[in-house]
């Protein structure tokens, strides 16, 4: 694992970030000499996403669920938003 100061990092950030992509391993950068910070490789996560969710199958739809009920329709429209209006 190489260890690097934050000014070193700086002047040679392109370097270090080939480094990681080549050898996969972290580099330390420290800030007067303890660790501060990690420069790490991306991992890309290439698995098929999951589907669903923590809910899934405990959540049940009632078959009327998008159904205008009336007597809510009417007095929305008989409200003082739309006087009149039908």
């Amino acid at each position: 694992m190489h260890i690097t100061n934050i000014s070193e990092a700086k002047a040679s950030l392109s370097h270090l970030i080939k480094v990681v992509q080549e050898t996969n391993e972290p580099i330390i950068i420290g800030k007067a000499g303890k660790p501060v910070a990690v420069l790490s490789a991306f991992k890309e996560d290439l698995s098929p996403r999951k589907l669903g969710g923590s809910w899934e199958g405990k959540v049940k739809i009632a078959e009327d669920f998008d159904v205008l009920d009336n007597e809510i329709t009417e007095s929305f429209y008989d409200s003082s938003i739309f006087p009149g209006k039908k």
